[in-house]
């Protein structure tokens, strides 16, 4: 399996293959809009917006497995995102990624990158640097702020 045999649903509900990703380079985000780290989306923001037009898209997966930091519905979300952060790249419905209901998607990023203190993901704003050819190459713990992870979606544009 690859990370292009997944589909999710986007926040209006459309499913989306994610082989429409197939040749770009990738940030995979649990969100939550209301915990210590949501700032971090502005940083996202920042870095979709910066490189976009080389290849490079952030898909946010929001997710409520936290502190209960994400209670919202999909539309409530999208409409945080918005007006909060200005957020216009891809925002999926909400999902689990620990436990027995978490998405596919999150059991093979997990499985393909695990954390300091095993696979499981640990709290919001955990992200996953996805290749050109959908290979997981990254992990990076919540406190990692976005602009961090610059210089590495640099290296793998570059690729």
């Amino acid at each position: 399996m690859s990370f292009y045999d997944y589909s999710a649903k986007l926040n209006d509900g459309t499913a989306r293959n994610l082989t429409q990703y197939k040749g770009k380079v990738l940030l995979v985000v649990n969100t939550a809009s209301q915990c210590g780290f949501t700032p971090q989306y502005k940083g996202l923001q920042e870095l979709y917006a910066t490189y976009k037009d080389r290849g490079f898209a952030v898909l946010a997966f929001p997710c409520d497995q936290f502190g209960h930091q994400e209670p919202g519905s999909d539309e409530e979300i999208a409409s945080f995102c918005e007006t909060s952060y200005g957020v216009d790249f891809p925002l999926f419905s909400k999902i689990e990624v620990n436990g027995d209901n978490a998405h596919p998607l999150y059991k093979f990023l997990k499985s393909e990158k695990g954390g300091l203190l095993g696979d499981a993901i640990k709290w919001n704003f955990t992200k996953f640097l996805i290749d050109k050819q959908g290979n997981v190459i990254e992990r990076y713990a919540p406190l990692t702020p976005p602009d961090n992870i610059a210089s590495d979606i640099e290296r793998e544009l570059a690729k």
